[in-house]
């Protein structure tokens, strides 16, 4: 473990400037005399704008400047073999160079971390996540904005880039996504969805609900003046509902996504939909008789009844990939029971008492109880491999909503195990995980990949993931613009916190 001790000056942020200036001055003795003077301005203002709240400061292990890490093992974000024992340099929020140790010359006054026995991945770039969480309202179900405890959470476990898949409290989801960004809170880079677009059909106290086709569009116009910068149709929307929301959303450059039902994964992909949420398990394309602009309630029964191997599914997937619709993949929020955690990815002690007692005894009373969603996730395994194989743009997220067994942070963990549970290799599941989500936001630019000249948003992990895909949990220290985070740190202050805010 390391940490760079800091003297923080009076007021509401912490400034880098002064903890880097050694470093600065440094560096410049390394630049031709001709070069020197606009070098250090540059540095300055760089390491300037890295501010920060006290409140984000405790969880900085290093700041901004010039780090090394040597002896790591790299994977990049490609799907390309791993490289061992490289050097990767970072110099302010961007990666410097990166190599075999000869190849990398590390600069006088650089902070080296050794990374021997240790790897290194993209930031995770997660395209289905959510700032809420659920909690029942009587016997209705309903979500609660987690404003504290997801954000830190989410970064704690790698993600630095987000998509929120639909928005209960935009306001907020904007106004977080401004203070992460200007180093008030802790939290991932964010894309914000606005409320989802939904006709009246369930009791869900805090979904959105529009009334006809002229809302719909209204709604986009709106949110997308606010700075939300994706759509997404919710289950009971109809056709004639997306035909205006992509009209008004591509109008504006931005994207539409949906968890629908009412309209088809064909409909939606004939329509020009962007992407299709949480897999194949929305689909309601293999129901006989299903009616136009409804929503049946024999949806999933429908995909139990489907062979693995359909060429009905065969024939959907070639659609998709035609019409270049990314689908994403959301696999904890369906994993069974039996045999499983009860918070995927190891999180239970981070809610709340209450919860935690609340899911510990469904979790017992549905062991060995759950044969026929067993069955049903093994196939979707399945389809999403086979999709990918098709080449199609598999992305991630995780989409803690549901039972409430999954929530930021320790959810994304377990996308990446159980993608490898899908049959993809550790690299592929990386890929998904970072440059496909980069891909789908068009910025690859700048990240998704471990590369000369992008962000230096990068997950340093206690452990070797191609050996063991637990080892992601062993995550040590995640970079966001160049700043390392304590991941464990930030996962330890919000235990027993989750199911409040």
């Amino acid at each position: 473990m390391f940490y760079i001790q800091s003297h923080f000056p009076a007021g509401p942020f912490v400034n880098t400037a002064a903890e880097q200036n050694a470093n600065t001055q440094t560096m410049s003795k390394l630049l031709p005399a001709a070069f020197t003077v606009i070098a250090l301005l540059s540095f300055t203002i760089k390491s300037v704008s890295q501010r920060f709240s006290p409140e984000v400061a405790v969880f900085i292990k290093v700041y901004a400047g010039t780090i090394a890490l040597t002896d790591v093992k790299i994977i990049d974000g490609t799907g390309a073999a791993a490289k061992e024992h490289q050097t990767l340099l970072i110099h302010n929020d961007r990666i410097a160079a990166m190599g075999n140790a000869k190849d990398v010359t590390i600069p006088a006054g650089a902070t080296t971390i050794n990374c021997t026995g240790k790897t290194i991945i993209p930031g995770l770039v997660m395209l289905h996540e959510h700032l809420f969480y659920t909690s029942p309202l009587e016997e209705f179900f309903n979500i609660s904005e987690m404003p504290f405890t997801f954000p830190r959470m989410y970064l704690a476990g790698g993600v630095t880039t987000m998509r929120t898949g639909g928005s209960i409290e935009p306001q907020t989801d904007l106004n977080l996504k401004g203070m992460i960004a200007e180093g008030k809170l802790t939290g991932p880079d964010m894309d914000v969805t606005a409320p989802y677009i939904e006709r009246k059909g369930f009791d869900i106290p805090s979904l959105n609900v529009i009334k006809d086709t002229a809302e719909a569009a209204a709604s986009v116009a709106f949110w997308s003046n606010k700075g939300c910068t994706s759509f997404k149709m919710y289950m009971h929307a109809t056709k004639e509902d997306l035909a205006v929301v992509l009209r008004e959303a591509h109008l504006r450059g931005l994207k539409v996504t949906g968890h629908i039902g009412a309209i088809t994964y064909r409909q939606a992909a004939e329509a020009g939909i962007d992407n299709l949420e949480h897999g194949f398990m929305a689909s309601t394309d293999f129901i006989a008789d299903k009616k136009e602009n409804e929503l049946p309630d024999n949806g999933r029964q429908s995909l139990v009844d489907l062979d693995v191997n359909s060429a009905q599914m065969k024939d959907l997937i070639k659609l998709l990939v035609r019409k270049k619709v990314a689908v994403t993949s959301t696999l904890p929020v369906f994993a069974p029971y039996t045999n499983r955690e009860i918070v995927l990815g190891g999180g239970l002690d981070a809610l709340i008492p209450e919860i935690k007692e609340k899911l510990t005894a469904e979790w017992n009373e549905r062991q060995h109880k759950d044969a026929v969603s067993i069955a049903l996730f093994k196939k979707e395994l399945s389809w999403e491999k086979q999709f990918y194989d098709a080449g199609g743009l598999l992305v991630a997220g995780t989409d803690p909503t549901g039972a409430g067994r999954t929530i930021a942070g320790y959810s994304n963990y377990m996308e990446i195990e159980l993608l490898t549970e899908a049959g993809f290799t550790s690299l592929q599941a990386i890929k998904i995980c970072t440059l496909n989500g980069a891909m789908y936001l068009g910025r690859t630019k700048d990240i998704g990949t471990i590369e000369k000249g992008k962000k230096a948003d990068l997950v340093l992990i206690d452990g070797d993931i191609e050996k063991d895909i637990k080892d992601i949990r062993k995550t040590e220290t995640v970079f966001k613009n160049g700043v390392g985070f304590d991941s464990k740190k930030m996962f330890a202050s919000v235990k027993g916190q989750v199911g409040i805010y």
